[in-house]
């Protein structure tokens, strides 16, 4: 599986045009960088619509409109590449099959992998387990794994990790390219304007999910603004698309992050728009379909992912969800959890999404 995931993120040359095949969702095209500041510009519009036409009201974006697709699939590669390499870790320590945030790897037994390995040597490992957290305990989780990216993409030769299929080293990233490097700044200082006007304005800002291959990249984009303005309110929600078998992972992991720092937690929860693609995609390139298998598992996704969620706001207080549904039984799922936890309408850390006109018999009923 681990060699699928890697070539799940991989490029391809189909992907100049990422809108193939997708009947369920708005899509954009790259042209150049000055197409994405409009895109910006049309985005702040939006939000100050938003802002005048109801109180705590919503925008949506999405990051394929301001950023290179090709380079948002090119950083999820890294992403994806850096998280299998910790599971790998995590099994050779006897942790496989044990829940994502449950697997803690031994840092002195991690310090001697990575030299036996040949990736770093134990004093520059050493280094990377300095920070103020980092390590005390004796042990590394994913999220103490994900803190340590950028130290170690930033090492003066390439960081090489072992690939179990070939049993080569082989580079983590082979150095961004500075137009690249330009690129991620780009993207992220589009993110910060649209974030500070969300912020001046009120408006709840919501960054749109799209295909898996670019998702790793998105996800991380969004949670680093996340960290930075959703410490006194949420204003910046992540959307979890719950077709994918991921999907409970990614909230829990992401839900203990906001916990760690102390940030609100907002998130959209969606069953997910690009199946079809998804699927052929998988099927072309030879790796694991990241959907579900069926329906009902999307369903059990859903409500597991989103029970997860409302007891999170029962307990901290500071997660909020957007329940992105047309699906009648995950309203009433939602209303009934409610009030088994004690969360009422008016503490405004619920709310349902529908399109306009698509589902009335839902949305009336609910709005009264």
């Amino acid at each position: 599986g681990a060699g699928q995931r890697e070539q799940q993120s991989r490029a391809h040359q189909g992907l100049g045009d990422h809108r193939s095949g997708v009947t369920g969702a708005h899509t954009y095209f790259y042209a150049d960088e000055a197409k994405c500041d409009q895109h910006m510009e049309t985005f702040l519009h939006c939000i100050d619509a938003s802002s005048g036409s109801s109180v705590d009201g919503f925008s949506a974006i999405k990051l394929t409109a301001l950023a290179r697709p090709q380079f948002l699939v090119r950083f999820s590669e890294v992403l994806v590449k850096w998280k299998r390499f910790f599971h790998q870790m995590a099994a050779e320590q006897g942790q496989a099959g044990r829940a994502v945030l449950d697997m803690k790897l031994e840092v002195e037994k991690l310090q001697e992998a990575l030299a036996n390995l040949g990736v770093v040597t134990k004093t520059e490992s050493q280094q990377w387990f300095m920070g103020e957290n980092l390590g005390t305990s004796g042990t590394v989780d994913l999220l103490d794994w994900n803190s340590l990216i950028n130290s170690c993409t930033k090492l003066s030769k390439p960081l090489l990790i072992p690939n179990r299929q070939t049993g080569q080293l082989e580079p983590l990233l082979s150095r961004f390219s500075e137009e690249e490097e330009q690129q991620l700044k780009r993207v992220m200082q589009r993110m910060d304007v649209l974030a500070k006007r969300a912020m001046e304005k009120g408006v709840r800002l919501m960054v749109d999910a799209e295909q898996s291959y670019f998702q790793p990249a998105i996800s991380h984009l969004t949670v680093e603004t996340q960290r930075r303005f959703n410490r006194n309110q949420p204003i910046i929600f992540n959307t979890y698309q719950c077709y994918l078998k991921e999907a409970y992972d990614n909230v829990t992991v992401d839900v203990e992050l906001s916990r760690r720092e102390d940030w609100h937690f907002g998130t959209k929860l969606v069953r997910g728009a690009y199946m079809e693609q998804e699927r052929e995609r998988a099927a072309q390139m030879g790796y694991e379909d990241p959907i579900n298998p069926t329906y009902e598992k999307t369903n059990e996704m859903y409500h597991r992912c989103l029970d997860y969620v409302l007891e999170e706001i029962k307990h901290s207080h500071k997660a909020s969800v957007m329940v992105a549904s047309h699906n009648e039984d995950t309203v009433k799922f939602t209303l009934r959890r409610m009030m088994e936890l004690g969360i009422h309408p008016s503490e405004k850390k619920v709310c349902f999404g529908q399109l306009l006109g698509m589902c009335d018999q839902i949305t009336f009923p609910l709005g009264e």
